[in-house]
């Protein structure tokens, strides 16, 4: 599921070495929703762990993101875990940020005009055109 946040970097972890193969790097993004803002973390795994490194705190960012859950069993009980596992951040305003491009060829949309989280548009089906009655067409 591709979901998109667009914030304020609120905190910028450092990258953890989990195991022999797998690493993670966490930030916090704050969204303002309503009359309180929102502290959401994310996590960037493996090689995405770098993307953050040109932004720093305060910065306006986009994340685009896939929310991840896993249930594994510890002691005969079944224990549950959601993450936000970011794969792209860029400038909110869809310009450069001061470290580089970090688009690498993508044609950065016009800002999001509701700031916020926001689950990807799905596609509307088209209209009819005309009801069975109203159709001349022999078949």
């Amino acid at each position: 599921m591709a979901y998109e946040a667009t914030g304020r970097l609120h905190d910028i972890m450092d990258e953890q070495q989990v195991s022999e193969k797998f690493r993670k790097r966490e930030f916090v993004l704050e969204v303002v929703d309503g009359q309180y803002p929102e502290h959401i973390k994310f996590q960037l795994v493996q090689d995405k762990t770098a993307l953050i490194d040109q932004y720093k705190i305060g910065d306006e960012v986009r994340v685009q993101f896939n929310l991840r859950g896993r249930g594994f069993n510890k002691n005969g009980q079944m224990l549950y875990f959601t993450n936000l596992e970011a794969w792209r951040i860029e400038p909110a305003s869809g310009g450069a940020a001061s470290g580089g491009n970090q688009g690498g060829g993508y044609a950065a949309p016009a800002a999001n005009q509701n700031p916020g989280l926001r689950r990807d548009a799905q596609p509307q089906r088209p209209a009819p055109i005309a009801s069975d009655d109203d159709n001349d067409l022999p078949f």
